[in-house]
């Protein structure tokens, strides 16, 4: 009788147990522990997705009804120009923080480029082909194209600039903009068009002519170009368009936001300069802050013996902080 009085004890015990196991495993905690790794990440990215898509939307764009590039028309009603300007709006559109580096920067570059464009008698739209070629930065690509306008060591050498260790002047804004519209004026009476000089400007002007030649057409939008060539001219006429009016691309700042282009007047030498830093000293600024705006003299020193005259640019005081 004890063992069989034990035995039921025990039953007793176990029965409890199972109940309040029960009990706990079905609580919404318990729950929500039991379902596998795969079921829980499935209910957070329904909660993601249903977020995210109140916060925050992707849209199609409405291609502009009428365009034209240096005025002249772009056919929208070809159903291929239409796509590859599309294409090229969606891409500078979404690449958010490209686009807006780019439109800080243009306001701190652009009242350098516009003015010579003008004077150069070359079309203001053309000033974007330095904002596709180098973002309007100092850049130097694969090929050792250079600065703002992308130029080869070669095409700047004929046009009068001076390139080696000490002195590289495809890096001065000024002088490689005059050497770019002279370039592109050159394309212009040999091709006929601005549109089919701006893509000289990266396929060379027998490049394009060979290919107008060949494919017996005269139009850029005729043409049937490789990848680069191609996209060209749209990717500047989209960030025409998207740069003129970035409120209607979802951009949003205020003039305080954009870089602001720093005045400077210009200090002649004539002669050798051993020591830049020294002689930043004697104008109030440090040599990164001469370098700034001169990165066309590669070196700290100058060596001119040939006594040539250059003009350097010093920022006016107080846009930068005092230098101790």
């Amino acid at each position: 009788m004890k063992y069989i009085k034990n035995g039921l004890i025990m039953v007793g015990v176990l029965c409890v147990c199972a109940v309040s196991i029960n009990a706990v495993q079905n609580t919404p905690e318990s729950t929500e522990i039991s379902k596998t790794s795969a079921q829980r990440n499935n209910d957070n990215e329904a909660g993601e997705e249903k977020s995210v898509a109140k916060t925050y939307a992707i849209k199609a764009l409405s291609v502009p009804e009428d365009l034209d590039f240096a005025g002249e028309s772009v056919p929208l009603e070809d159903p291929d120009v239409y796509e590859r300007l599309d294409r090229e709006l969606l891409v500078n559109t979404y690449w958010q923080s490209n686009a807006l580096l780019l439109m800080k920067r243009a306001e701190k570059y652009f009242p350098v480029i516009e003015p010579i464009l003008k004077e150069e008698g070359v079309p203001d739209d053309l000033k974007y082909i330095a904002v596709i070629e180098s973002g309007l930065t100092q850049a130097v690509s694969p090929a050792r194209a250079t600065g703002f306008w992308q130029i080869m060591s070669g095409t700047g050498k004929d046009y009068g600039l001076e390139i080696n260790d000490n002195v590289d002047e495809r890096y001065h804004i000024e002088m490689s903009t005059r050497v770019a519209a002279e370039y592109l004026k050159n394309a212009k009476e040999n091709l006929g068009t601005w549109t089919l000089a701006a893509a000289a400007y990266n396929a060379g002007n027998r490049g394009i002519s060979r290919q107008l030649e060949r494919q017996k057409v005269t139009d850029y939008y005729d043409l049937l170009l490789g990848e680069e060539t191609g996209r060209y001219v749209f990717r500047i006429l989209a960030l025409k368009e998207i740069m003129s009016d970035p409120a209607k691309y979802g951009f949003q700042f205020e003039d305080d936001d954009l870089y602001q282009h720093i005045p400077t007047r210009k200090v002649e030498v004539d002669t050798v300069v051993r020591d830049f830093p020294d002689f930043a000293k004697k104008f109030g600024i440090n040599y990164k802050i001469l370098k700034i705006h001169n990165p066309w003299l590669r070196e700290a020193h100058l060596n001119n013996a040939s006594r040539k005259k250059y003009e350097i640019d010093i920022p006016e005081e107080g846009n930068y902080p005092a230098i101790n």
